[in-house]
């Protein structure tokens, strides 16, 4: 940007007008310390006759500079000429200031740099050079009629000395000036620059779908994005005291998993790139959360009491930082579970005329045999066996309506059942058709509790047996190797967890082992699981895997893995 556009009216930065302003303000403080050292000055005959003149002359000086302080203090339009006119009272002023003062002898021809020097810092070159032109003129001017006065000891060469040192430094400190404001327009344009990309930063960060956290290495919670606080269900507002995730229970699986990755990578390097890490999977759930946190919990709108998460992180440190900032990027696995499921059940839709036509029919026939050989002379083992028969036909034919009524979104069953009871039953008759021993089911339930869940009974049977199903593959067949216990959460929410004593399921299949038609086993269908954590639904119900520690004994401990069925707390309508 040249001189001339820089210094057009009405288009000056704040600097400018800064600048103008502070050299006012010096004007004022120059004629103050004329006034006073001319007033001081000895009244000797050079003097005698001049001083009344140059009294006035810093007065009147005075007056323009206070005047020119406040004009640009309230005006501030009309920039070049806020320069020029104050800068020729300067050079008027100095040169009738000089010229009393005995030219060259009285040694004030110096008070010229001073408008000069701020006509070099404010103005154009040329006009720079203009005003050196006019107060090297008046010095030449004065020393020749000092010459034709025949005064002695007068010679140009102090008045050539004086004008040639005036262009060499408006030179040189217009060019620095130059300078500084081409590097300050740079640093404008480059502060305006970043200022729009961190706007722009601010709205990605702000309607990106995945949830970020910037955390310091202990934990402390330094920024959430809406997408995260979604997901975790946090209310964080901006007066509030900053939260450290390791004191929230609703937010203790990322801090460890953080601390975890922290311990792993070990001592950062200086280095402005990030460090990243690879994905670890947590569950958050909100119901073991008693509200003492100083985050406020918000998670309606969820269709789901648990959130499973995709958690990533990456390590800056900056080289002006004593420590690094970890961002931790959230991702809700449940959601594209839920996406996933979405998909494939159009997949299914179409399958279940196929279903009904093709299993119903073989199972018809299948009664109508055992019919038949019920009515002929059995004996007591076959009458067991045909019982056996008849009851896995009913509950195929069961199966089967539940998969159109999942289709059809059939309603769920209304009245409380007692859990302990049926659980019993449901026990019973697992170990009787799938000939499993008795002792390697271990049924933690007191015959005598009374506890109501809002549970179609069939439905609980179905999503029980599939669980058991599940896990007698995976235990070890001894004593208690599969456990079914009812106990409440902290937060009075009565659960049915079973377990087996195999290896827990990878966070890898974990991710997908809700969606139809995924399985591990290549005997099975893949919808045992997903129809199971459909009826869960149905009734108000969440089913879930979940990763927990057993503890035994007072110092060992391992993690292990189980469903989880969390009953409805009340009517699920």
């Amino acid at each position: 940007m040249t001189n001339a556009r820089r210094h057009q009216p009405n288009d000056k930065p704040e600097t400018f007008w800064r600048s103008l302003q502070t050299f006012n303000v010096t004007r004022i403080v120059v004629a103050m310390v004329m006034l006073a050292y001319l007033s001081t000055q000895n009244k000797n005959e050079i003097w005698f006759s001049q001083l009344f003149t140059s009294a006035q002359t810093c007065s009147v000086y005075l007056l323009c500079a206070i005047l020119f302080t406040l004009v640009t203090a309230y005006h501030r339009r009309h920039y070049m000429l806020q320069i020029v006119l104050p800068i020729s009272v300067d050079i008027v002023a100095v040169s009738i200031l000089y010229v009393g003062s005995g030219g060259a002898k009285g040694g004030l021809a110096i008070l010229y740099l001073f408008p000069l020097a701020g006509a070099a810092i404010l103005a154009p070159l040329l006009v720079a050079l203009l005003f050196v032109s006019v107060a090297t003129m008046v010095l030449l001017a004065e020393t020749g009629y000092q010459i034709l006065q025949s005064t002695p000891d007068i010679s140009t060469m102090h008045a050539g000395l004086y004008g040639s040192a005036f262009f060499f430094s408006v030179l040189v400190i217009n060019r620095l000036a130059d300078k500084l404001i081409k590097q300050e327009e740079l640093a404008t344009q480059r502060g305006r620059d970043l200022r729009v990309q961190m706007d722009i930063n601010r709205i990605a960060i702000k309607d990106m779908g995945d949830g970020l956290l910037v955390v310091d290495p202990v934990g402390t919670l330094i920024m959430a994005n809406p997408a995260a606080e979604r997901m975790l269900g946090l209310s964080l507002p901006d007066d509030e005291p900053r939260l450290k995730l390791g004191d929230s229970t609703l937010l203790a699986p990322i801090a460890d998993a953080l601390f975890a990755w922290e311990s792993r990578v070990g001592d950062l390097p200086g280095t402005v790139s990030p460090i990243a890490g690879e994905a670890v999977f947590v569950t958050i759930k909100h119901t073991e959360d008693l509200g003492p946190d100083p985050a406020g919990m918000d998670w309606a709108g969820r269709r789901e009491l648990v959130a499973h998460l995709k958690v990533r992180f990456a390590a800056v440190r900056m080289r002006d930082l004593s420590e690094y900032r970890a961002v931790i990027f959230l991702q809700d696995v449940s959601e594209i579970e839920n996406q996933a499921q979405q998909l494939k059940l159009a997949s299914m839709g179409r399958l279940t005329a196929s279903i009904a036509h093709e299993v119903r029919n073989p199972l018809a026939s299948i009664s109508y045999a055992s019919t038949l050989l019920s009515e002929e002379e059995t004996n007591q083992s076959q009458e067991r066996l045909l019982t056996i028969i008849d009851d896995n036909v009913a509950r195929l034919n069961r199966m089967i309506e539940d998969i159109l009524k999942l289709s059809r979104k059939a309603q769920r069953q209304l009245e409380p059942i007692l859990l302990a009871p049926l659980l019993q039953d449901i026990v019973k008759d697992f170990r009787q058709t799938h000939a499993v021993a008795a002792e390697s089911i271990a049924l933690q339930v007191d015959a005598a509790d009374r506890h109501q869940v809002w549970f179609d009974p069939l439905h609980l049977r179905e999503v029980v047996a599939n669980l058991l199903s599940n896990a007698v593959r995976y235990a070890s067949g001894q004593p208690g190797g599969m456990r079914l216990h009812v106990m409440s959460n902290v937060a009075g929410r009565l659960e049915l967890h079973v377990q087996d004593d195999g290896e827990p399921i990878s966070p890898a299949v974990r991710a997908h082992l809700f969606e139809p038609f995924y399985t591990t086993s290549s005997k099975g269908t893949g919808l045992g699981l997903f129809l199971a954590r459909e009826l869960c639904l149905n009734n108000g119900a969440l089913l879930d895997y979940e990763y927990r520690h057993d503890v035994h004994g007072q110092n060992s401990s391992h993690v292990s893995g189980r469903f989880v069925i969390a009953f409805a707390p009340d009517d699920p309508l």
